[in-house]
């Protein structure tokens, strides 16, 4: 564990000690990565975390509760890149994007000519879930944005779109309107195809390294580009969480599996009961998308079906933590 990130959690204030953690983050999964060992290195970055998320879940827990107000949240970053930019922009969300794909967007960005104004670790909503985040950008929910439909407050005169088209027809459906915000419906859409298969994690990581090396891909961007400085980031990231470790304690594996079934988040009613663990298995967080109930850390749990081995909606750092990428060419 880096011992000065330690006392940067524990010896700053909320804010600073996220940043710090989001810092890292950044440093760790940025670097690049060889093709052919893709899922072997990702996986292995996942774990090097894991002491940190620990320390999140087992003795700076109180840091989730700061964590709205002192983490600089995705949907902040993006209202005031609206508002302060009067030329032509354009946002595209990759839905459930995490830092582990990031390597594949820096390589690919450099050398296909794009300068990178911003890149940097953002936060999703609390639940780190799609209709939080849709909210939260005045859209209500992601399928309002079809067909030009989307409207909010908080991004006027946006062109929007969402779809789970391959790239290679997205860009087609880029047109000349100057201000753009486009959904993805990847990779959520494969990490739920995915989710109940044992190897599902070498699959997606596969699939992620080839379509963001893609001139599919790139060419979407580069229409996205034409006329635009574009954002390109996530609602929420995802947890592997076929690597983290099994419940053991029978009446904390049973409250679990009661409590979120195969889950991560539930809503929780302002009198509901709590757990008498320390430290505890979940947190309950009185968000701006009202109050949740959210398992706290690497955990996962014997429930009917199988505990899927990708998901999201909890309390650990790859679900909440996704890229933030500025970029023109």
């Amino acid at each position: 564990m880096n011992q000065a990130l330690l006392t940067k959690i524990f010896g700053l204030p909320a804010e600073r000690a996220w940043q710090a953690i989001f810092d890292n983050l950044w440093e760790t999964f940025s670097l690049p990565i060889r093709p052919d060992i893709v899922d072997a290195i990702t996986t292995e970055r996942d774990k090097s975390i894991e002491q940190l998320d620990n320390i999140l879940s087992g003795s700076a827990w109180e840091l989730w509760q700061q964590f709205e107000q002192n983490a600089p949240l995705t949907s902040r970053h993006l209202k005031q890149f609206w508002a302060n930019r009067s030329d032509g922009k354009a946002i595209l969300i990759l839905d459930a994007l995490s830092l582990r794909e990031l390597p594949w967007l820096l390589e690919n960005a450099e050398k296909r000519g794009y300068t990178l104004h911003k890149a940097h670790t953002t936060a999703a909503e609390i639940p780190g879930n799609t209709n939080p985040f849709a909210k939260v950008l005045g859209f209500g929910q992601r399928s309002n944005l079809e067909h030009n439909l989307g409207k909010s407050a908080e991004f006027p005169s946006a062109w929007t779109e969402t779809t789970d088209m391959p790239f290679a027809d997205c860009s087609a459906l880029i047109k000349a309107d100057p201000n753009i915000i486009f959904w993805h419906h990847w990779p959520d859409s494969q990490i739920h195809d995915l989710a109940d298969s044992g190897d599902g994690y070498r699959k997606l990581s596969k699939n992620a390294a080839a379509q963001l090396s893609s001139d599919d891909f790139w060419q979407f961007i580069d229409r996205l580009a034409t006329g635009r400085r574009v954002i390109i980031t996530a609602d929420h990231g995802y947890a592997h969480s076929g690597i983290f470790p099994d419940v053991v304690h029978k009446d904390q594996a049973e409250f679990l599996k009661e409590r979120f079934k195969s889950g991560r988040s539930v809503p929780s009613p302002v009198n509901s009961t709590s757990h008498y663990w320390v430290p505890p298995l979940t947190q309950t967080i009185n968000s701006q998308h009202g109050q949740w109930e959210l398992v706290l850390g690497r955990k996962k749990w014997k429930s009917q079906g199988g505990y899927p081995t990708l998901t999201h909606g909890g309390l650990s750092l790859l679900e909440m933590a996704v890229p933030y990428l500025e970029l023109s060419k």
